[in-house]
């Protein structure tokens, strides 16, 4: 009996002491999931469960270690405010991954995310072609934002009076440099139909491509390791006037 109190009165003193401090924290800590955030979570949930059901040790190691990490998570949190470069460390910064309809490889790698990461992002916004997307770029919550190029603009046909066929999907040929022949054999295609395909774009060998997919109207869409765009675009806080 004895034992079943402790563990009532503990873990209503945990539940009471996160709640208390996540609300000192501010609402960000909820509404803005960061990895900083996310580490935070974990390991708040991980303390105040040992404070809810470890009988083995006192109460108030527990407690306290909870409210120092609460402390400094706050503290932290305030120095971030206050100083950017403080903030870019812990938190990172966005990055644009794609530019000008083309795919920034380093970019995707720096951020650790794959191209069908990408891809589902891109599906998230209702974009199915990265082709129609002038900047794509990935936050600090791992969400993505795009702008699309100006002609890709959503405008609803109803009122413009414009009856259209309905976008098709593309299929993934070529990822990392390396064919998907499973999915040329769903188009009825060879590495030879692949090879006349992408001719005119002036390549010759399959690995000089990052990306390609073909919609159902075999419309290619293409994008090089080497993307040759004449300014890639940089948004690091190093580069702002403060």
């Amino acid at each position: 009996m004895k034992l079943f109190v402790e563990v009532v009165v503990q873990t209503f003193l945990a539940f009471f002491t996160i709640l208390f401090i996540t609300r000192l924290l501010g609402r960000q800590q909820v509404a803005q999931l960061t990895f900083f955030e996310y580490i935070n979570g974990i390991t708040f949930g991980s303390i105040a469960a040992t404070l809810a059901t470890d009988v083995n040790q006192h109460t108030y190691q527990h407690f306290i270690g909870l409210l120092l990490f609460g402390v400094l998570t706050g503290l932290v949190s305030y120095i971030s405010l206050k100083k950017r470069q403080f903030r870019k460390v812990i938190e990172g910064e966005p990055i644009i991954v794609i530019q000008e309809g083309q795919i920034l490889e380093n970019n995707l790698k720096r951020a650790r995310y794959s191209i069908d990461e990408l891809n589902l992002l891109l599906r998230d916004k209702d974009v199915f072609s990265i082709e129609d997307v002038e900047y794509g770029l990935l936050e600090i919550n791992g969400k993505l934002n795009i702008i699309k190029k100006s002609d890709k603009e959503t405008v609803t046909r109803e009122d413009l009076g414009i009856l259209s066929s309905t976008d098709s999907l593309f299929t993934e040929v070529i990822i990392g440099g390396q064919i998907i022949y499973e999915n040329l054999r769903e188009r009825k295609m060879t590495g030879k139909d692949l090879m006349k395909m992408i001719k005119p774009f002036g390549i010759n060998r399959i690995d000089e491509i990052y990306y390609s997919a073909i919609d159902e109207n075999n419309k290619i869409y293409i994008d090089k390791y080497d993307d040759k765009i004449k300014s890639q675009i940089d948004i690091s806080e190093d580069n702002k006037k403060i």
